[in-house]
């Protein structure tokens, strides 16, 4: 590993420099460098530095000396001259990846074998042949090295697709014509093209700014996809490998540049890499120091990994205390949930396309973000009065977007479990979900979702987000607050939240009706609560093992690490778990840049939508039902009790007809509900912790909203 990293800065004997080894079939580190398109060594030494030259006198020279100096013809030491930086990026820029390099980025290790060789011994034709994702690709050429990476370039048209022509032509060792259009269906001069068609869209400046984004969040799915994999890949070795290393194994072959030595007795290292475009700097008392600063520094704002400086006694978390998400996933993601919510906003009125917050639920298959489906959406920023609580459950009581967003999801379970219980095969495999031992149902292996919220939770996770520093949370530094980490509740019909003070975990019904204020948990409290209990609640855990959120990404006052923090500290006292739940730890992200926030007050209404539905529902915040019609929601707790119901009497039916027993009658909400023994007791649990950590009661509203019946 050492060796390939320092390759490049090596002084090579000219002679040996442009040897090949045809014999060598696999895409090793040092066959790969062969195949780049660089200069020679003598080319590469006159690129990274310059030296005072003198008349040749004779002598040897110094070109195979590993220390970066040169001696002249008559034996004296030079010093080498740093090169400018403007210079070292355009060499960087003018050294292009060709198709095997980037084939061996992509896919490592891959093994080329030759197929046959054919024509007279002074002009023989080679046939190789490489396996790539189950396919095989044949390069021929008159020379094994051509022939390999005409086999590469033909394992890349198969799965990648360049966002622009500049780098394809790069990759296929073409000239990139600027002007031309490499995009067109029809390219004359480019008849075995490796771009799919995009013909021109005639279409107004918003569909041109959509269509832009989509191209290139579509070129970028590839290398988020393996950049999450390999994350996941790393998982505890994290802690245990040295910068370089990691970011090698994100982003191989990658060449470190001295840009600067000075001094033997306090010496100073500047080294330099490019990556994706962007150039890290790094200094030290040695070259390894300065290229683990460097390689520090790409890996913190390109992956959103922070590792511990060397020499520092500090405790920083890794990723299994601060998981983070890939930050081109996470823009990704947003991406998908921003462009589904503009195009129904825009079959809605425009007053509707306004918030203040924006929620939604992105569901993917595996890793791959080209088949993600954004499932259900919400805004909203405000709760019901408490006048307008209801016996019945006709009423939405909280209208924050994460709340509502996830009530969105659980009308997309209900879905996917009546597609499972379709009489038609065909629907049974459209489900997510899968039989799981006698009666219950699990999520298929590769079904992940991930949650987008425009603004920082309300609650612990928004009161100290946008004013803590990373030096608060990484120095060491204890923080005591008096309300830090502490439960939260929010205002009633208003914003923002205040601290749990209250003993008594119930609310009372007539108290409400008097005037006191109706309590309802912060966003903070209920995400957390998410983390342990699952995502589907207490009516579908009798039928659904837990469903966990694989990714969490905020969009503005946020602060990934200290809303960790809060999440870990609420589960210290927890202790364990029956099987299957589970302490989960989404994965953490901000946005590349942060949303623009809108100006103004909240608006006083709340949108869903899920998955199968044709348009936006309109929630008045202040009542909890329809705004147009004053009707109850399609998210109301009568509504999702129902469905429950006719799906557990059509199961519990199959039971009666083949036990013979009598059907058991109708339950209440509450009943329901307090039947799933296994929720409720690690509901129970957790209660318990948090008193016992001493952030708080978790307070609920009034028992008699949950005393009805679902309907016929």
């Amino acid at each position: 590993m050492l060796s390939a990293l320092i390759a490049p800065f090596k002084y090579i004997s000219p002679g040996t420099a442009g040897t090949e080894d045809e014999d060598s079939l696999s895409t090793s580190s040092t066959e790969v460098k062969e195949n780049r398109n660089v200069a020679s060594s003598a080319d590469r030494q006159s690129v990274l530095f310059r030296t005072d030259q003198r008349p040749s006198q004779g002598g040897s020279s110094g070109l195979k000396r590993k220390r970066p100096l040169e001696e002249d013809n008559n034996g004296r030491q030079c010093k080498l001259r740093p090169v400018c930086r403007r210079r070292l990026l355009s060499s960087w820029s003018d050294a292009p990846k060709n198709a095997l390099v980037q084939l061996n980025e992509l896919r490592p290790g891959l093994q080329y074998r030759v197929v046959s060789q054919t024509g007279p011994v002074h002009a023989p034709l080679f046939v190789l042949a490489v396996d790539v994702n189950g396919l095989t690709f044949e390069g021929t050429g008159p020379t094994k090295k051509k022939a390999k990476m005409r086999a590469a370039e033909l394992a890349l048209k198969s799965f990648v697709q360049f966002p622009n022509s500049s780098q394809a032509h790069s990759a296929m060792g073409g000239p990139g014509s600027p002007s031309a259009d490499f995009t067109s269906d029809q390219t004359p001069d480019f008849p075995d093209t490796l771009f799919k068609g995009f013909g021109p869209v005639a279409a107004s400046s918003a569909d041109s700014e959509l269509l832009s984004s989509a191209l290139q969040r579509h070129g970028r799915l590839l290398r988020q996809t393996l950049d999450l994999m390999a994350q996941h890949r790393l998982g505890a070795m994290e802690a245990q490998k040295s910068p370089v290393a990691l970011l090698n194994e994100l982003r191989p072959g990658l060449r470190y540049a001295c840009l600067l030595e000075r001094g033997r007795a306090r010496s100073c290292f500047m080294m330099a890499l490019r990556v994706d475009g962007r150039v890290f700097e790094g200094c030290g008392r040695s070259k390894k120091l300065a290229k683990n600063q460097a390689a520090r520094g790409a890996l913190q704002a390109l992956f959103n990994i922070r590792l511990v400086p060397e020499g520092r006694a500090a405790i920083q978390p890794s990723r299994n205390k601060c998981p983070h998400l890939p930050q081109d996933f996470a823009d990704a993601i947003f991406q998908l949930v921003r462009e589904k919510y503009l195009e129904l906003a825009g079959c809605s009125s425009p007053l509707h396309a306004r918030h203040k917050a924006l929620a939604g639920i992105v569901m993917t298959r595996g890793l791959d973000l080209r088949q993600a489906e954004v499932v259900a959406l919400s805004t909203g920023t405000k709760c019901i009065s408490g006048e307008y609580i209801s016996k019945r459950g006709l009423v939405v009581n909280d209208c924050h977007a994460e709340t509502v967003v996830r009530r969105a999801l659980i009308r997309f379970l209900y879905s996917q479990l009546e597609l499972h219980n379709s009489e038609r095969g065909e629907e049974r495999d459209r489900s997510i979900f899968v039989r799981y031992k006698d009666a219950g149902y699990r999520l298929r292996e590769n079904v992940s979702f991930h949650m987008y919220i425009s603004t920082s939770p309300c609650g612990d996770a928004r009161l100290n987000s946008p004013y803590e520093s990373s030096r608060d949370l990484h120095g060491g530094r204890p923080l005591v607050k008096r309300f830090h980490a502490h439960l939260r509740t929010k205002i009633e019909a208003g914003e923002g939240t205040l601290p749990v003070r209250s003993r008594v975990p119930v609310q009372t019904w007539d108290g409400v009706l008097q005037g006191e204020r109706l309590i309802t948990m912060s966003c903070t409290d209920k995400i957390t609560r998410w983390n342990i209990l699952g995502l589907q609640g207490a009516l579908l855990s009798h039928f659904l093992e837990p469903v966990y959120l694989h990714s969490l990404t905020v969009g503005s006052l946020r602060h990934t690490g200290h809303f960790s923090r809060v999440l870990s500290h609420r589960m210290e006292r927890l202790g364990p778990l029956p099987v299957p739940y589970r302490r989960n730890q989404p994965l953490l992200s901000g946005l590349s840049s942060s949303e623009c926030r809108q100006p103004g007050k909240s608006p006083c209404f709340s949108v869903n939508w899920t998955a199968g539905d044709s348009q936006l529902e309109v929630l008045n915040s202040s009542t909890g039902k329809r705004r147009d019609s004053g009707t109850p929601s399609r998210l109301c707790k009568h509504a999702l009790f129902t469905r429950w119901a006719k799906l557990y009497r059509k199961l519990n039916g199959h039971a009666v007809v083949t036990t013979g027993q009598a059907e058991p009658p109708s339950p209440l909400y509450c009943e329901a509900k307090q039947a799933a023994s296994h929720y409720q007791t690690v509901k129970q649990q957790w209660f318990r912790s948090l008193q016992e950590t001493g952030l708080g009661t978790w307070v609920r509203k009034p028992p008699e909203q949950d005393h009805f019946l679902a309907a016929a």
